[in-house]
This record gives C-alpha cells, sequence and structure tokens, in this order.
C-alpha cells in the first residue's frame, strides 16, 4: 500500500476530511526521497490532527446530551436555586421571571417546563393552557403556595404533569424532573411511524414515501430523518447528531450533518421544510408543517 492510498483508507469514508482538505494530492513515482520524506511528514501531521478530531467527538460522546429545561417564576432567589442545582445535575436550564416571558421563551429544544403558578402577570396556570392550546405536549411541572384539592385538580386539567407545593425539597423536584423525563423519552422512543400529510416517515420498514412512492434515501439520510422525528420537537446539535448517527471509527466533521441535511431537503421536496435549521444551534423536525404545493 502506498502512501497516498493509506491516507484515503484512513479518512475517505463518508464525506470525511479528503486529500484535497489539506491540498495533498498524489506522489509522483519519479519524486525525490526528500519529496517522499516531505508527503509523509504531511501525512502523519494530517493523522494527528484527525486523531485529535475523533478525541474531542469521543469526550463529547461520553458526556451526557443534555435535555433543557425551562424554569420559570417571579421570585429571583427560586429561579437561581433551581437553575443552579438543575445545571449541577446535568441540564441545560433557561430563566424566565413572568408568564408572558416564558411564552416568548418557549422553544421546540425545551423538553421541560417548571412553572410557578402564582405570578404577577398572567398565571401558571395561564401559561400552561396556552401551551396546551398550541398543540405543544412539552411536560409542565406547577410549583405553587396553593396546594388544596381543588388546586391540584385544576393544574391536572391545565395540561400540567405534576404539581409539586411550595416549600419544596430541591431532591424531590430533582427526582420528579428526571422521572418525568424519562416518562417522555421513553414515549416518543417507542413511536416508530409518522405521519404529515402525505408524508410518511416508517421507522418499522425503513422507508419514507410521499405520496405513495418511496423516496430513496441512503442509510445516514434515513437514520438522521428517524432521529430528528424522534426527537421531536426538541432540537439537536450537530454534535448529537454525529454522536449518535455515526460510529466512533469514522472521522467526520460537524459540516457532514450539514451535507446530509442539505442532501435530504431536496430528496424530501414539497416537504423539505419540516426540517428547521437555527443558525447556530441546530436542527429540529417541525411535524405541524404542511407541503408546500
Amino acid at each position: 500500500m502506498t502512501l497516498i492510498n493509506m491516507f484515503v483508507f484512513h479518512t475517505n469514508k463518508d464525506n470525511a476530511l479528503s486529500l484535497e482538505t489539506f491540498g495533498f494530492y498524489g506522489i509522483d513515482p519519479e519524486a525525490s526521497l526528500e519529496e517522499f520524506f516531505r508527503l509523509k511528514k504531511t501525512y502523519y501531521i494530517c493523522m494527528r490532527e484527525l486523531l485529535e478530531i475523533k478525541h474531542k467527538r469521543n469526550s463529547s460522546k461520553s458526556a451526557m446530551i443534555k435535555q433543557r429545561i425551562l424554569v420559570v417564576d417571579d421570585e429571583k432567589d427560586i429561579c437561581d436555586i433551581l437553575q443552579f442545582n438543575l445545571e449541577n445535575d446535568g441540564y441545560r436550564v433557561d430563566v424566565a421571571y413572568s408568564g408572558e416571558e416564558a411564552l416568548d421563551k418557549l422553544d421546540p429544544q425545551h423538553s421541560l417546563v417548571i412553572l410557578d403558578v402564582m405570578m404577577g402577570g398572567i398565571s401558571g396556570f395561564t401559561v400552561a393552557e396556552t401551551i396546551r392550546k398550541s398543540n405543544n405536549s412539552i411536560p409542565i411541572i406547577f410549583l405553587t403556595a396553593k396546594n388544596s384539592e381543588n388546586d391540584v385538580l385544576t393544574g391536572f386539567s391545565m395540561g400540567g404533569d405534576d404539581y409539586l407545593p411550595k416549600p419544596f425539597s430541591v431532591k424531590e423536584l430533582l427526582a420528579r424532573v428526571k422521572a418525568i423525563l424519562k416518562r417522555s423519552n421513553t414515549k416518543v422512543n417507542n413511536v416508530r411511524k409518522w405521519e404529515i400529510d402525505d408524508l410518511v416517515i416508517d421507522a418499522n420498514f425503513n422507508r419514507v414515501t410521499i405520496h405513495g412512492e418511496e423516496i430513496a434515501l441512503t442509510k445516514k439520510e434515513f437514520e438522521i430523518l428517524v432521529l430528528l422525528a424522534q426527537s421531536a420537537p426538541q432540537m439537536l446539535t450537530r454534535s448529537e447528531i454525529l454522536n449518535r448517527v455515526w460510529s466512533d471509527d469514522e472521522f467526520v466533521l460537524d459540516r457532514t450533518v450539514d451535507v446530509h441535511i442539505t442532501r435530504l431537503r431536496k430528496k424530501l421536496g414539497e416537504y423539505s421544510s419540516i426540517i428547521v435549521n437555527r443558525s447556530g444551534f441546530g436542527y429540529y423536525l417541525n411535524l405541524e408543517e404542511k407541503s408546500e404545493s
């Protein structure tokens, strides 16, 4: 095996780093010994950079893919305590100090809302009702000093998943957060088929159809689409997609995700807009989006 063939073998996998990336095109059979050693040095430099990329990916993969939580309370002290403990437990946390701010900040990437009931302006119950009317099924935990039976029943009727009276134990709240997110993830992961108008994503038979006609997707394109469907409406970063679709022995960059999604959107045609990109953040699937025809 020549040096040039070794280089291709190690890097040319599914849009991995290519020879052109380094301006390294080949070895002239008549090249001098000095030229050979120069190219050999270039090869080892490239391989070292590739190994560093793999190390970073492994380090990222070993860390928990953090879920994002929105904390809503008009008492800053409570928000600070919750944010500190949730982040210490491995979650990403956004904070809102009013119901209006919460509705403005709520994003598809959030996995859970911790919501105070009694706030100035619109109440937590009204916030939850507004969220549910928008067909958003994100889990909601109510926090409140009102703990009568009627208050609890009102919370559940407004779409709450749990109800924790103040004062509360932070440890108990963290346990409830973990349990609700686990149930939510299990429910999502059990879904194997999604239908958006005439677009059908069927993970049971590994096929995607539009108007009954099967769309030819590569294995990676199909895996990305199913991953986004399973995670919807939560947003996934490029690194999260890489770590869950590509194996450890494949040298790929974040831009590989962009390349695959560009091709995937083209194949989806009139349904291309269901894959939503937020620049600097990542991608999510809008299961409510309709075709552009």
